[in-house]
């Protein structure tokens, strides 16, 4: 067994437990409460690889993104959309005394509004999908169906995989592992079917594992291409043999941001 596997088994046996009882468990608020530590981590991730060596640029767009965390978190609160009006003024007028070339400051500009939306305003969605109708349940199975598709695409990937998926975007994914994540993926939805409490049909779960699935891989290659950008290997190494807490969180965004798109929309 590689030293990387035996890092990520290891995080895994830690923060697997953990994960459950506060899905399961836990208390809205520190459920709430988790959510937006771990969105400042991925921030503080994110803005590191885009700003390196730049220190006050990086809590600049940190400050930002967790503006907008807090405002969808609060969102029954009009005070914190003002707020979050008030940073976008301030930000979009820093430009005009900012160093560099025009196109420098634009540039730097896009990475700060991606940053703060990518992950100030999509992680803190999970907060909103614990709360609703069997929200823990829908949270669990988000989580189950997504790392069951990772596990999958991880192990059959590198023992069959061939064939490159993206190979600009990471050289290591596979159409091999894209095909077992899917199939891992609608394989545990249907057995946490039988073990949560959804409300429903199998077909449905099937197909909503199916679509969980894709955006999960979807979400992983879109971190793939900011860290590309950046010319590294991982957001942080806060988590042995997983990265940072930006690499576990990257292929969740996308299906979290779905299922509660879904649950609010489609099916209120």
């Amino acid at each position: 067994m590689d030293r990387n596997l035996k890092a990520r088994i290891a995080t895994a046996a830690v923060g697997l437990p953990l994960l459950a009882w506060l899905v399961g468990w836990g208390s809205p608020w520190l459920f709430s409460v988790t959510v937006f530590l771990l969105t400042l981590a991925a921030l503080s991730e994110y803005f590191t690889m885009v700003y390196p060596g730049n220190p006050s640029q990086k809590w600049c767009g940190v400050v930002f993104g967790s503006a907008i965390a807090l405002t969808v978190m609060g969102a029954a609160s009009s005070a914190a959309a003002h707020w979050l009006s008030f940073l976008l003024m301030v930000l979009f007028a820093s430009v005009l005394w900012s160093h560099g070339q025009l196109a420098e400051r634009f540039n730097r500009l896009s990475w700060m509004l991606l940053g703060g939306f990518y992950i100030g305003f999509l992680v803190p969605q999970l907060a909103l999908l614990f709360p609703l109708n069997d929200g823990r349940a829908w949270v669990a199975f988000v989580f189950v169906v997504i790392m069951a598709g990772d596990s999958s695409a991880y192990f059959i990937g590198k023992r069959f995989g061939k064939r490159k998926l993206a190979p600009e975007l990471s050289p290591s994914k596979t159409v091999e592992g894209a095909i077992a994540y899917t199939i891992g993926s609608v394989i545990i939805g249907m057995g946490a079917k039988m073990l949560l409490p959804l409300p429903v049909g199998l077909l449905e779960v099937i197909l909503l594992s199916l679509v969980l699935s894709v955006l999960g891989q979807l979400g992983d290659l879109f971190e793939s291409l900011i860290k590309r950008a950046f010319i590294v290997k991982d957001s942080g190494a806060l988590l042995p043999g997983h990265g940072g807490v930006l690499d576990r969180l990257d292929s969740l965004i996308f299906p979290v941001v779905f299922a509660t798109f879904y649950l609010k929309v489609i099916q209120p």
